[in-house]
């Protein structure tokens, strides 16, 4: 029996050196090429901590030199970690990775994941939001995480699908995948209007 086929044509190109991006993009069931875009990523201070994530995902994307074809989709994304109004982005080192924990320890912060998809015809841009509740941490246990994981290129200095995820979050509310890094059900329906011809607001 042949498997059925792709629900819709696209061939995605995802510009990011993640690899819980790339494992997240193969479950959609569709071929992904990986490329990288390098950009500057301090945010202009103009733009409100929320609309980070989004402005980023925009700018890699408006940074990415490559050319699609009809059934290619480029996708650009960028996280960040809120802590009231306070952006908590990649840290600079081990003793920035444990200040950061210590910050979201016995906290409820938000994680934005910005999104940008890119066609030969269009740009669409977006953002989902989840909270997530850290219980009391201990400074042995985030000394053991940074020392074990090194989490430094994770937005809060942490990844919530590894250690500190199964042991430290309390709640949360709205999509795992967006903590993780690829709001993946927006993702999943940008996509398939695209594919399917219809307008998407950028």
């Amino acid at each position: 029996m042949n498997p059925a086929p792709p629900l819709f044509p696209w061939r995605l190109v995802l510009a990011s050196a993640s690899p819980r991006r790339r494992h997240l993009l193969h479950g959609l069931d569709l071929p992904v090429e990986i490329t990288h875009v390098d950009i500057d990523e301090t945010p202009p201070e103009n733009v409100p901590a929320e609309e980070v994530a989004e402005y980023l995902a925009r700018k890699k994307a408006e940074a990415w030199t490559g050319n699609l074809a009809d059934d290619q989709a480029l996708i650009t994304a960028d996280t960040t970690v809120l802590l009231g109004e306070l952006l908590l982005n990649k840290p600079s080192d081990a003793e920035d990775a444990k200040r950061m924990l210590g910050l979201l320890s016995d906290k409820e912060h938000r994680v934005i994941t910005g999104v940008c998809i890119r066609t030969s015809t269009t740009n669409a841009c977006f953002s989902d939001t989840a909270l997530v509740r850290f219980r009391n941490l201990s400074d042995e246990e985030i000394s053991y995480y940074v020392e074990r994981y090194s989490p430094l290129d994770k937005a809060g200095a942490y990844g919530v699908q590894d250690w500190i995820g199964y042991t430290a979050v309390e709640r949360l509310e709205g999509s795992f995948y967006t903590v993780m890094g690829l709001p993946m059900h927006k993702v999943y329906e940008v996509l398939k209007r695209l594919g399917k011809g219809v307008s998407v607001g950028d």
